[in-house]
């Protein structure tokens, strides 16, 4: 008894941008004998290095106890040797619309420089500006306690899960709006601050950003993030769960990742300036306790 399985099946793979692919007789290493079609689809996608995938359809399956062959690994193609900075979040400025029908920020001056001379040497002057704002303002980091009563606030999440994460850019099909399993299956989060790039942030700001054809993090999806060890969870749409009708106020995403002490970072920008791995991450907020939700300064450095 080798303690080894692998699945022998049929499979029908179809893509989100059309075309599919037909496999018979496919044999693959499996980490036990009990595993289902879904997830069994899922270890396909990865395995082929599949992007784009809307549906896998699994036939014909059986499981046979044999030593594992080993996946094939995939190269990541070298960095040109330079280090540059991304801006990966939007600008504050007064009155701006992050959540349609929240309050804005208002930025006002708390100290002028004309008032501030009177405290001061002659030619001495500074300026000090106050902000009103809801802390869901701009990019900004959810923490657990954003979602959970019990959960970890800004104060209680540590740096290791909010800086100088190593990360991965999972690239979404232009009108896609489900981020599924099948859709993140051919990555190797563990570890990583996992940003998936919609385009939706070109929307910011209209009313089209809040509108029905926002994409998102499915349910599903979010399990498997958290069964693969991802450590940040970030996306350039509005809201990292369906926010429309159809969804009915729930919000698999948050729930899943926040119990699991996942960060999530929402209202990110210019993620298309990044390659798809070879950088890292960081969006940490002050530490404010009580408080699970704070605008970020998001950035990736690319090596």
């Amino acid at each position: 008894m080798t303690g080894e399985y692998r699945a022998v099946f049929d499979a029908e793979v179809v893509f989100a941008n059309g075309g599919g692919l037909r496999t018979e007789g496919f044999r693959l290493d499996i980490p036990g004998p009990e595993i289902d079609d879904v997830t069994l689809g899922a270890l396909l996608v990865r395995h082929l290095g599949l992007l784009m995938v809307a549906e896998v359809r699994i036939t014909n399956r059986t499981v046979v106890e044999e030593p594992h062959k080993g996946g094939r690994g995939v190269a990541v193609p070298p960095g040109d040797g330079g280090r540059r900075l991304v801006e990966l979040s939007h600008v504050i400025t007064d009155g701006m619309t992050t959540l349609p029908g929240w309050p804005a920020p208002r930025i006002t001056d708390w100290l002028t420089r004309e008032a501030s001379q009177a405290n001061y040497a002659p030619g001495i002057e500074f300026h000090v500006a106050r902000i009103d704002m809801i802390a869901n303002t701009g990019t900004y980091l959810d923490t657990p306690a954003h979602r959970w009563v019990d959960g970890a606030d800004l104060t209680g999440t540590p740096l290791g899960r909010l800086a100088d994460l190593p990360g991965i850019v999972v690239r979404v099909p232009a009108g896609t709006r489900a981020v599924d399993r099948l859709m993140l299956a051919p990555y190797d989060v563990a570890g990583r601050a996992v940003l998936l790039h919609t385009g939706w942030d070109a929307h910011f700001g209209t009313e089209r950003y809040a509108g029905p054809d926002a994409p998102y993090l499915t349910g599903d999806g979010a399990d498997w993030l958290v069964e693969a060890g991802a450590t940040l969870v970030g996306i350039d749409s509005i809201n990292i769960d369906d926010m429309t009708p159809a969804a009915a106020g729930e919000r698999p995403a948050h729930s899943t990742l926040l119990a699991a002490g996942i960060p999530i970072v929402e209202h990110l920008t210019g993620l298309g300036d990044l390659p798809p791995e070879g950088f890292r991450f960081t969006a940490a907020p002050p530490m404010v306790a009580g408080m699970g939700t704070f605008p970020v300064r998001a950035f990736a450095i690319v090596a």
